[in-house]
């Protein structure tokens, strides 16, 4: 099988991961739970990805609290940010975890920009949001869909100019692209630990600029005569014993990263899916491609994306079809009916991937083309 749903989740996974979350089974007890050995490992294995993160997203190790996925993480950051009613401004482009917990609120959605890779657009409609009066901003740094890169920074300045707090969806840029809490300024950045940054499902980040309003109560380990919780970070928002095996195992994974380095993974990723959309488009197939675009290339078979996608399957290539949970993205990009097929690419991204992806395409046109 040839991997290309990283948009989903990073898989496989690098060697490391796995052997480092056996070796937690095996050595970590429960972290600030006890003084002695297998409890203080647990400890100190929490804290080093703590500062591995920390290092790699430009914030304190405190400010980095554990969760078990971005969404989870975005739940924390909305509830904190956002009361029932309140006015948010958001891009044309975001995921269901964004949009579900806002309409949960009740809030009223001020959806700012729906051309794809025009960051003109996105920014003078962010900006005319912002001028129209909001409470809160959320958005996307890329769309999951459509690997769109929005021009977040130019976003946060724009917030920071306006005192609106914001958050960051890092869902498909975290361990790919440059993710700077204190440069940005975010209220929060929510990301998951098993795409871009390798680590194992069931792991995520969230980055804090302010202390979030916790979605469970619980143990801490700290200051337990007091009934509400800690009102400090990480604590405030980690009630429960922590996933220390896949902590352990996330923390590999960004070592990976650091390792290889931002710019390099981008650029792999971003080249074999520029590729890709040229060859798809060679074949008559309907890619949507442009400036800013990462890693992710989604396009229009001739039938039903479904059935193309089961195509593509049958010749070994692992891709996803549908509305990818995105319907706000497919609305401005008008497939909201018809869904795409999504191609995504990974942190060993390489030639020969694209050319047996475009090999197997030729399956959906039923004749043989010269891609590359």
């Amino acid at each position: 099988m040839i991997y290309l749903d990283n948009g989903a989740t990073s898989f496989p996974k690098p060697p490391e991961v796995a052997r480092a979350m056996a070796g937690a089974l095996n050595r970590c007890a429960n972290p600030g739970r006890g003084g002695y050995p297998a409890a203080m490992e647990a400890a100190r294995a929490v804290y080093r990805c703590r500062s591995l993160a920390g290092a790699l997203f430009d914030c304190p190790p405190e400010a980095v609290v554990f969760t078990g996925s971005c969404t989870q993480g975005l739940n924390m950051a909305i509830r904190t940010l956002v009361r029932p009613g309140a006015r948010v401004a958001v891009s044309g482009f975001e995921h269901n975890a964004v949009t579900r917990p806002l309409h949960a609120l009740g809030a009223e959605l001020v959806v700012a920009g729906r051309r794809l890779f025009d960051w003109e657009d996105t920014l003078t409609r962010f900006r005319d949001a912002l001028r129209s009066g909001v409470d809160a901003a959320v958005f996307t740094h890329v769309s999951n869909v459509f690997g769109y890169i929005l021009p977040v920074e130019e976003m946060a300045d724009m917030c920071r100019e306006w005192k609106v707090p914001f958050v960051v969806d890092a869902a498909q840029s975290a361990g790919t692209l440059p993710v700077r809490l204190g440069r940005w300024g975010a209220d929060f950045i929510a990301m998951p630990g098993h795409k871009g940054l390798l680590g194992p499902q069931g792991t995520g980040l969230l980055l804090c600029g302010r202390l979030p309003e916790p979605l469970f109560q619980g143990g801490t380990g700290s200051e337990s005569r007091r009934p509400d919780m800690p009102d400090f970070l990480p604590d405030r928002g980690e009630a429960g014993t922590l996933n220390v095996p896949g902590i352990c195992g996330l923390a590999e994974g960004i070592r990976t990263v650091s390792r290889l380095g931002l710019d390099t993974i981008h650029r792999r990723e971003a080249e074999q899916a520029a590729l890709c959309a040229q060859g798809l488009e060679k074949l008559g197939l309907r890619p949507f491609f442009g400036p800013h675009q990462g890693g992710t290339v989604s396009f229009l078979p001739e039938g039903d994306c479904e059935a193309a996608a089961e195509t593509l399957a049958r010749h070994g290539i692992a891709v996803r079809a549908g509305l990818h949970c995105a319907p706000l993205a497919h609305e401005s990009a008008g497939t909201l009916e018809t869904g795409t097929v999504r191609v995504s690419f990974g942190y060993k991204a390489a030639p020969w991937q694209t050319q047996a992806m475009l090999q197997a395409a030729e399956a959906l046109k039923g004749g043989n083309v010269n891609i590359l």
